[in-house]
């Protein structure tokens, strides 16, 4: 009798073996933020040598405490961190130097933010992002890999988002991550650098500050939920999104950064689910997950507000491309995120038994 064939391997589980077995070097912009520091986590774990990069505007000591606890004493001697703003050249340089892989995730997110001080986000996201590619080409980096944004998107109304098409952008933010990809196009085409945009979709997860202005409104439901507070919905809450959890975030960055196949190269990618959720369901998954935490959370119903500017009404990503190009294939949904997530957010937030 003939056994059950066995599934393939995932391009992510043959990187990790070839990484474990082939270290490299490789630095992480923003890497005290909510997305940088999880690169940093999974790289050391993965027996990497890491070199982290932040000034703090966004990210926490904290989040690069937590990692070191979570790590052998033996990964963690792997790791160096340089306290500098990528707004200053010599000290991109500096980071860059003698570094195989650059994970630039450090910038100033936020629509909100951006409306209210455009010169502070076109310093951090565009001379910032220049600064930092100037300096991996002239260091011999082998491939650059960006954060990009899905509100490059814009006014675009059809779904799924697919890359090649895109409309015009509705906040400073999404101007300057534009700019972004087309800096990143130009250096592909004018000095033959590689590197690879990666278009976040929500992403979620641990350590995402609920203060935070940039697609916070997970950590920071769930903390009212946990607080007894009130959850504000943003309009009517039919505005949906394509919510990534940070392990799928992770994986892009690191099949984007090695991928053999120069068709994959100079290209960039959504990263998401392929999946729409609308905030009003997205406020009931949080309450469900919740209810044997605090029961009485079963009882609780949003309050609505108003539509928030700047926001787009709907996002949806097809992540054919990077499916076909990368190897990407999702690991968590919305609702497996969360579950993983949760356990982090009621110890953050000191909840226990119900009581704040």
């Amino acid at each position: 009798m003939s056994s059950a064939p066995t599934a393939s391997p995932t391009a992510l589980a043959v990187l990790e073996q070839r990484l474990l077995a082939q270290p490299a070097r490789w630095l992480v912009t923003g890497s005290a933020g909510f997305i940088g520091s999880h690169l940093v986590e999974n790289l050391l774990r993965l027996g990497q040598t890491v070199i982290g990069l932040d000034n703090f505007a966004t990210g926490y000591r904290r989040n690069i405490d937590e990692v070191q606890s979570l790590l052998t004493a033996e990964q963690w001697q792997a790791h160096r961190f340089i306290e500098a703003d990528i707004c200053d050249p010599d000290a991109c340089r500096e980071a860059c130097s003698g570094v195989d892989y650059v994970l630039h995730q450090a910038a100033l997110g936020s629509v909100p933010r951006s409306l209210a001080n455009p010169q502070a986000t076109n310093a951090a996201n565009i001379d910032g992002f220049l600064n930092m590619l100037v300096a991996a080409r002239e260091a011999g980096v082998k491939r650059f890999v960006y954060a990009a944004s899905s509100s490059t998107y814009g006014d675009h109304q059809a779904l799924p988002k697919v890359e090649d098409t895109i409309g015009r952008p509705l906040s400073p933010y999404a101007v300057t991550k534009l700019v972004n990809e087309l800096y990143a196009e130009v250096f592909g085409r004018c000095y033959g650098f590689p590197s690879v945009g990666l278009r976040y979709f929500n992403v979620f997860g641990a350590r995402q500050d609920p203060e935070g202005a940039y697609a916070a409104v997970i950590p920071r439901w769930t903390r009212a939920l946990l607080l007894g507070e009130p959850v504000t919905i943003n309009g009517d809450g039919e505005t949906s999104r394509d919510f990534c959890f940070v392990n799928n975030a992770v994986q892009a960055n690191l099949l984007a950064a090695t991928s053999d196949d120069p068709a994959a190269v100079n290209q960039v990618y959504n990263v998401a689910v392929d999946d729409r959720t609308t905030l009003n369901r997205l406020f009931e998954i949080l309450r469900d997950a919740l209810v044997d935490i605090r029961p009485e959370v079963r009882q609780v119903q949003a309050e609505y507000g108003e539509f928030r500017a700047g926001d787009v009404r709907h996002s949806q990503a097809d992540v054919g491309k990077a499916r076909r190009l990368l190897g990407y294939r999702p690991s968590h949904s919305l609702q497996a995120g969360v579950q993983v997530a949760m356990p982090w957010y009621v110890s953050r937030f000191a909840v226990s038994g119900g009581c704040a």
